[in-house]
């Protein structure tokens, strides 16, 4: 990175790749330059998980945090386990995707999952990881499944001392993994916690933020640029 580099955000995609290829090009997105710092589950409710790992993969600065469906996708493609639970949250579209569309790329994003982190810190202090973490505690040691699936800085989103807590362990915390889309179609922020997930992988649109200054930049309705489909609906 130079020092003309911007640092992004990216929420929850879902196989939404016409969302994601919107946001990239509405905030001018370098490819070459800029580094993004996608939060997790790119896989499992629109059709195109395939293409937007593809589409990620063209970035020289990225950096993934692993999200619970990732998790689903990387043990499907890695020993072909479909739970239940899986297939009925959006794990159908990717499987579907992968074995009738793309099965020559399944080993490549499998390689790729296996490289991705639980969380990331950058260097200013910023915090970014899909699910949440625990106060006064580093995410080297919580818990993976926590890191991936927790939903409580939601749930505790009102609680001054928890946000003071956490304001002492990092500059700002970004998440994914909880949608926020039916409080609001754009990022929120509490205390020093972004909640990135403003429903793309459902009703709401895809968000992506420059982490500096704060800029989002927004998909359509993405459930509008998918009109033959159901997502996770």
């Amino acid at each position: 990175m130079n020092k003309k580099s911007k640092t992004f955000c990216l929420g929850d995609v879902h196989g939404g790749f016409r969302a994601l290829k919107q946001v990239l090009l509405r905030a001018s997105f370098d490819y070459k330059n800029d580094r993004l710092i996608c939060l997790g589950d790119c896989s499992d409710g629109w059709s195109e998980v395939p293409e937007c790992f593809e589409e990620l993969l063209k970035i020289k600065n990225l950096v993934y945090v692993r999200g619970n469906h990732d998790q689903w996708l990387k043990d499907f493609l890695q020993k072909g386990k479909q739970p239940d639970i899986w297939i009925l949250q959006g794990g159908q579209a990717s499987k579907n995707s992968y074995l009738f569309d793309y099965p020559e790329l399944m080993k490549k994003h499998l390689a790729f999952l296996k490289t991705t982190k639980f969380f990331f810190i950058d260097e200013l202090n910023r915090c970014y990881v899909h699910g949440g973490i625990k106060p006064g505690v580093h995410p080297k040691d919580t818990d993976k499944m926590y890191l991936s699936w927790d939903r409580e800085l939601w749930e505790n989103r009102y609680d001054s001392n928890l946000m003071w807590f956490l304001e002492k362990q990092f500059k700002k915390i970004y998440v994914g993994h909880t949608s926020i889309y039916r409080f609001s179609h754009r990022p929120l922020k509490y205390g020093p916690v972004w909640f990135m997930d403003t429903g793309g992988g459902w009703e709401g649109k895809l968000s992506l933020m420059n982490v500096d200054t704060e800029e989002v930049f927004q998909s359509d309705l993405v459930l509008d640029l998918y009109p033959e489909e159901r997502g996770r609906r």
